[in-house]
């Protein structure tokens, strides 16, 4: 159970500071298609440092394939918000949807992964 609850902590983290980082490389008025590239970028590199820091604790699938959708898709999807000027007016109110896109991935991930494997039964040693 603590696993599961690490995988969503996690996810939530690096949600949250996609999103903070995000926040910071681009700002309001920046042309739309430069600011998903640089959001891309920005996610793709917290999600490596954050997914090899957390992969040991968690472990390595599932921790870093959560990570990397919301490192890729989540910086392009806040960089494209941001330019606009649309969405988040707060630090907070950024984080929490970072937060929030984090967990959504990671449960999205998680349903997937019982689809393609079925129940998986815990023998409890």
């Amino acid at each position: 159970m603590s696993f599961v609850i690490g995988d969503y902590v996690a996810g939530m983290l690096i949600g949250a500071l996609i999103a903070l980082g995000v926040r910071a490389a681009v700002w309001p008025g920046m042309d739309m298609v430069i600011a998903m590239l640089v959001g891309m970028v920005v996610g793709m590199i917290f999600h490596l440092v954050l997914g090899l820091l957390l992969a040991p604790l968690l472990g390595m699938g599932y921790t870093m394939m959560p990570a990397m959708v919301i490192g890729m898709y989540g910086g392009m999807l806040f960089g494209m918000r941001d330019s606009m000027a649309a969405g988040s007016q707060t630090l907070t109110a950024a984080t929490t949807v970072g937060a929030l896109f984090g967990a959504i991935v990671v449960l999205g991930i998680q349903v997937y992964d019982r689809a393609l494997r079925g129940a998986v039964i815990d023998a409890g040693d």
